[in-house]
C-alpha cells in the first residue's frame, strides 16, 4: 500500500518529519514496519500551505522512489510550512506517473489516501460516472484514490467533509454489492481544506490500515523534558500518519477502527464513522 503523514501546527521546515527522525517517513519508503509490503517506491509527493496561509497549496510529485529525490531533498530543507501533507506510494496497480501520485489537489483542498478499492476495474465506470459533470475534468490520474476525492467532493466535501466522506464510502459499497465485490472498501485517509484538518480510518472487512497521531505536546514536554523539539513547537501541533516516525514511549496515540480525527488550531475532536447511503 502506502505510507502518509499530515502536520498541522508551528511552521516547520519539512525535513523535520520527511528526514531527520530514525523512522522518518523517507525511511519508510525502504523499511515500513506497519505496511503490506516494507518498500514504498512507485512515487511520491508533497502539498504545503504556505506560512502566511491564504493561499492554495503547492504540490511537488514524482514519480521516482522518494529515498533517492535529490530535489525532494533540497526543498525539504528549505521550505517551513505549518500544514502540509506528505506521501510515499506502493501501487495497488495503476501506473508510476505524476499525476497518479499524491496528494491530489482541487481548490485549496488536499486529499491522500492509504489502501485500495478492491477489484476496482469493476466498479470503475460506474464510480466515475457519478462524479459531477464540473469536476470530472480536473481528474489526471487513474487511481482509486483520485476518484475518492472526486465523488467526495461531488458529495459534499467543501461544505461538510465528515459526511462527503461516508456518502462517498456508502457509494463504493453500494456499487460494490452490485458488481459482487462484497468487501470493496480499505482506506486512511487525511484531506484539509488549509485550515483543518480531517484523517479518516475505515474497510468494509473492519480490520483498516495503521493510523496514529501524536499525544498532546504539552504531555510530551513534561514525559521528555529534554527533548528540544517539543520546546520549540506550540501547544497547537499535530500529527498524523501512517505508522510512527520515532520510538517515543507515550508519543503517539492509536486511531480507532471505523473513526474519525477533526484538528484545527490545536483542538482535536474524535467521531465514530459510519457509511451512509449518497
Amino acid at each position: 500500500m502506502c505510507r502518509w503523514l499530515a502536520y498541522s501546527g508551528t511552521p516547520i521546515l519539512l525535513e523535520e518529519l520527511l528526514y531527520k527522525p530514525r523512522h522518518s517517513l523517507i525511511d519508510q519508503s525502504l523499511h515500513a514496519r506497519y505496511g503490506v509490503e516494507t518498500t514504498n517506491g512507485d512515487g511520491f509527493g508533497i502539498g504545503w500551505y504556505g506560512v502566511d496561509g491564504g493561499e492554495a497549496p503547492t504540490l511537488f510529485r514524482g514519480v521516482d522512489p522518494a529515498w533517492g529525490d535529490h530535489n525532494l531533498r533540497e526543498l525539504a530543507h528549505a521550505i517551513s510550512s505549518p500544514l502540509f501533507l506528505a506521501h510515499i506510494r506502493a501501487s495497488t496497480g495503476t501506473p508510476a506517473q505524476q499525476t497518479n501520485c499524491h496528494p491530489f489537489r482541487y481548490g485549496n483542498w488536499l486529499w491522500l489516501h492509504n489502501g485500495s478499492i478492491r477489484e476496482f476495474d469493476k466498479l470503475e465506470r460506474d464510480l466515475v460516472l457519478a462524479v459531477e459533470p464540473d469536476l470530472y475534468p480536473h481528474i489526471g490520474g487513474s487511481t482509486d484514490s483520485e476518484v475518492m476525492f472526486y465523488l467526495a467532493l461531488t458529495f459534499g466535501l467543501r461544505d461538510d467533509p465528515v459526511v462527503a466522506v461516508e456518502r462517498m464510502v456508502g457509494f463504493v459499497e453500494s456499487v460494490g454489492r452490485a458488481h459482487g465485490v462484497t468487501e470493496p472498501m480499505q482506506m486512511t485517509v487525511a484531506t484539509t481544506d488549509g485550515e483543518r484538518l480531517w484523517a479518516f480510518r475505515y474497510s468494509t472487512v473492519g480490520n483498516s490500515r495503521s493510523l496514529s497521531y501524536s499525544t498532546d505536546i504539552a504531555a510530551l514536554r513534561d514525559l521528555y523534558p529534554e527533548n528540544d523539539v517539543f520546546h520549540r513547537v506550540s501547544d497547537d501541533t499535530r500529527i498524523i500518519l501512517s505508522e510512527p516516525i520515532v520510538d517515543l514511549a507515550g508519543a503517539w496515540q492509536h486511531v480507532p477502527e471505523s473513526s474519525y480525527l477533526f484538528v484545527e488550531k490545536g483542538e482535536h475532536e474524535w467521531g465514530s464513522f459510519q457509511p451512509r447511503a449518497a
